[in-house]
């Protein structure tokens, strides 16, 4: 009854769904959505964007306004005050006694500044701006490579942890088959007793490489899972399609357009920028002034005061329109400095786009050679595996007819088992060297439609 119930119980409990299988263009595309890398790089450009407004406010005249009440003395002193943002400025005539009375004080009016040319500063500031946005445009595109590129191979690590662990856990059925033959030798006195205890080492041993194999298949997917931003356990990837090599050699690429480089080459057009903004940072300024303000006081020029609202509102209006041009004389070393040493960074920059070149063409061809090998592996893997099984099925029959010994038996098993992990891992080994091709010619595109 016990039994009866428990089996009712499980029956009725509903079972658990499973995920459904990923594709990698799936895993892709949701690494590319969901991981912060590249959402900060978006940002970025949504900063350098903005950039490109605040210099073009430049162009637009400035246009101050003030309105001030205040109850103050009215004490004044002849005399010269070095300028400064502590003592407050007073108008008028000095007094004749220091006194104590004080009076309202108003004030309201608006400055207009504006440029109307600048010899071109303006323009090449927006000009730098818009190079700072065009760098992270760039960025973003050199961020979703990399990040589809980890997207990529963390699936593919994936595929070759759950193979490993299913040759693994074949190792260890055919490892318990021979245990249960070997004792049951053992027990009619056929085989040394020594026999049983090396089948059951040999049990242990391959118990060992399937947990380990476990460990590392539940590691690939939360290595997935932090792109993915979600829980590794719950990742399930479609596998059918990986265990045979691309039809094809991919075709042969010129050179690598990478988004690195373009990156790089949007790198020395902004330190050119900068550059030719500070070319035009030592011009003359004209400005364009045009004010009108209006002062209210309760001090008389003859030294009385007003009533108790006198100069609570502005009773005196004056205007005014002029044109003036500052030059910052002593700045002509610092431009100078500042320009050379945008000179060196703009150098700077050309040397890592070269430096730059020859790593991605050296990786390239790296990678072309290991997708060369991993092929040259993938053809010699199943010669090896046959040949293996065959020795296997050999030792297994003179063990059994009292012609071989346990030793030749366990290790044509295990060098099977370590086999079948090779072949299945040549196969991936394949894609992975693949894709080390696609990363390095800048584009997972063709890797993605294979």
């Amino acid at each position: 009854m016990r039994f009866l119930v428990l089996s009712l119980i499980a029956a009725a409990t509903p079972a658990s769904p499973q995920p459904a299988p990923m594709t990698l263009r799936q895993a892709v595309a949701r690494a590319l959505e969901r991981y912060p890398a590249v959402k900060i790089s978006e940002e970025r450009t949504a900063e350098a964007a903005a950039g490109i407004r605040l210099a073009r406010t430049a162009f637009l005249p400035r246009v101050d306004v003030l309105a001030q009440l205040n109850r103050a003395t009215r004490n004044n002193v002849y005399g010269m005050l070095l300028p400064q943002s502590v003592i407050p400025a007073i108008s008028g005539p000095p007094l004749h006694s220091n006194s104590p009375t004080n009076v309202w004080g108003s004030a309201v009016g608006f400055l207009v500044n504006w440029e109307p040319f600048d010899f071109g500063l303006r323009k090449a500031a927006v000009a730098a701006a818009e190079t700072v946005r065009r760098r992270a445009e760039t960025a973003i595109a050199r961020t979703k490579l990399e990040v589809a590129t980890r997207a990529a191979d963390a699936f593919l690590t994936i595929l070759a942890a759950d193979q490993t662990l299913m040759a693994a856990e074949a190792g260890v059925a055919r490892a318990r088959a021979l245990d249960e033959v070997v004792t049951t030798l053992v027990r009619v006195e056929l085989r040394p007793g020594v026999d049983a205890a090396r089948t059951r080492a040999e049990v242990a041993l391959a118990q060992t490489q399937r947990i380990q194999a476990t460990q590392a298949a539940a590691v690939a997917r939360a290595a997935l899972g932090e792109l993915l931003d979600v829980p590794g356990s719950g990742i399930a990837v479609e596998g059918s399609r990986w265990l045979s090599g691309p039809d094809a050699e991919p075709a042969p690429a010129g050179p690598p357009a990478h988004p690195a480089l373009d990156e790089q080459k949007a790198a020395i057009e902004e330190a050119r920028a900068r550059r030719k903004t500070l070319e035009r940072a030592w011009f003359p300024r004209f400005n364009l002034q045009a004010a009108s303000y209006a002062r209210g006081t309760g001090a008389h020029p003859d030294f009385n005061t007003g009533g108790a609202a006198s100069g609570l509102g502005p009773n005196i209006y004056n205007w005014g329109v002029g044109f003036s041009v500052s030059l910052p004389v002593m700045d002509f070393a610092a431009v100078g400095a500042r320009r050379e040493a945008e000179l060196h960074r703009m150098r700077a920059e050309e040397g890592r786009h070269r430096e730059l070149e020859l790593e991605l063409a050296a990786r390239l061809e790296k990678a072309r050679a290991a997708l060369t090998g991993a092929r040259d592996v993938a053809r010699n893997t199943p010669v090896q595996l046959e040949a293996v099984r065959a020795a296997g099925e050999q030792a297994t029959a003179r063990y059994k007819a009292g012609l071989g010994n346990i030793v030749d038996v366990v290790e044509t098993e295990r060098l099977r088992t370590q086999t079948e992990i090779d072949d299945r891992l040549a196969k991936l080994g394949v894609w992975r060297a693949r894709l080390s091709v696609a990363a390095a010619e800048g584009s997972l595109d063709v890797l993605l439609d294979e």
